[in-house]
């Protein structure tokens, strides 16, 4: 059977959780991916993956070539959606692309500065059915992008002060996604995907702490002394200030609220983080 739907954002996280749960039902896929051999790398060669840029509009018949519907994740270095991501989207619907599910954001319905804002609008403008994943910061956060900072120096760096997060598994959002894609695909939908509990990063730390068997530390540092150490690790401006801007509204607040949404959804209960802090430990480890 040709596969209907078409997953970008794998190898990452949320992507490849997706790419997991799709596989374990039996559902064909294809994945677009901009490095085709990373993707292959990571996710196995059992699967059809083809090469998908947002920013190579030669790459776009052969990703939407038979697909129907569409797991979208916005690549974290592409902020300006009108010029690099709005003529894929367009593509996509022009190719036959009738439902897009897409991992956005919590709060981004009040929230104009950030892309995912503007992805949504666009999507809602063009008329395809679409599924908003609107996620709270993800619990792997901590087990890829501050894995090195909390396993060598047992420290975790991020400016939210002592506001809390109300922190969800990526491996829950992939099972809506799943959903989404597989049951619920003609009608248009927006969840706001949160965890059971909220917590601050000194909470983050005391847990990490425990299943670690050593002393994780919350430096708590400012937004100018996180922009600056990232822009010296070699991150880029633009993708610096998005994320300083989330963690600035996290620091405000705007990530401390728990939904229902996922319950509604699955009928169960989302990961805890102690189950993830469990099962990623190994992530901290030297």
């Amino acid at each position: 059977m040709s596969p209907q739907i078409l997953i970008t954002g794998a190898p990452g996280n949320v992507g490849s959780e997706v790419v997991k749960a799709l596989q374990a039902k039996g559902i064909p896929f294809r994945v677009g991916a901009r490095d085709t051999q990373k993707a292959r790398q990571s996710l196995g060669d059992n699967m059809e993956i083809t090469r998908f840029d947002f920013l190579d509009r030669e790459t776009y018949d052969a990703s939407f070539a038979g697909i129907e519907r569409l797991f979208l994740v916005r690549p974290p270095a592409l902020s300006n959606v009108e010029r690099d991501i709005g003529p894929a989207i367009l593509a996509a619907i022009k190719a036959g692309v009738q439902q897009i599910v897409f991992l956005s954001l919590q709060g981004v319905e009040k929230n104009a500065i950030v892309p995912h804002h503007k992805i949504e609008r666009l999507i809602v403008e063009s008329g395809v059915h679409y599924t908003f994943l609107r996620a709270s910061f993800f619990m792997q956060n901590l087990s890829t992008t501050q894995a090195s900072e909390i396993r060598d120096h047992s420290e975790i760096a991020l400016p939210v002060g002592q506001a809390k997060t109300s922190f969800i598994d990526v491996r829950d959002i992939a099972a809506v996604s799943v959903y989404a894609l597989t049951e619920n695909y003609d009608e248009d939908h927006k969840y706001t995907l949160t965890g059971k509990e909220a917590l601050d990063y000194f909470q983050v730390s005391e847990k990490l702490s425990s299943v670690l068997f050593r002393t994780i530390r919350y430096t708590n540092p400012s937004i100018l002394h996180f922009v600056w150490k990232q822009l010296a690790s070699g991150r880029k401006l633009g993708y610096t200030l998005v994320v300083a801007g989330l963690y600035t509204l996290t620091r405000f607040g705007n990530a401390t609220s728990i939904t229902h949404d996922f319950e509604a959804v699955l009928g169960r209960e989302p990961i805890s983080f102690d189950q993830f802090a469990q099962d990623y430990r190994h992530c901290w480890q030297a």
